[in-house]
């Protein structure tokens, strides 16, 4: 992911790979740093199928936590 400041607009979704297919459930769409402190407020096993988009980018959730 580019260097983008914690103001951009991101979208914080969660992809559930179970079933055919898998969904894409949005979570918030908003600034960087609120998605980010409400990505961390969830449970680790959700956490893992966290991504957040930017109009450019897609990028993990536990990739920028590492």
């Amino acid at each position: 992911m580019r260097t983008i400041s914690s103001s951009a607009s991101v979208r914080l979704y969660h992809l559930d790979d179970s079933g055919e297919g898998g969904a894409a459930t949005t979570l918030f769409y908003g600034p960087l740093g609120k998605a980010l402190a409400i990505a961390a407020q969830q449970e680790e096993d959700v956490q893992a199928g966290l991504y957040l988009a930017t109009e450019n980018d897609v990028v993990a959730y536990l990739d920028l936590e590492e």
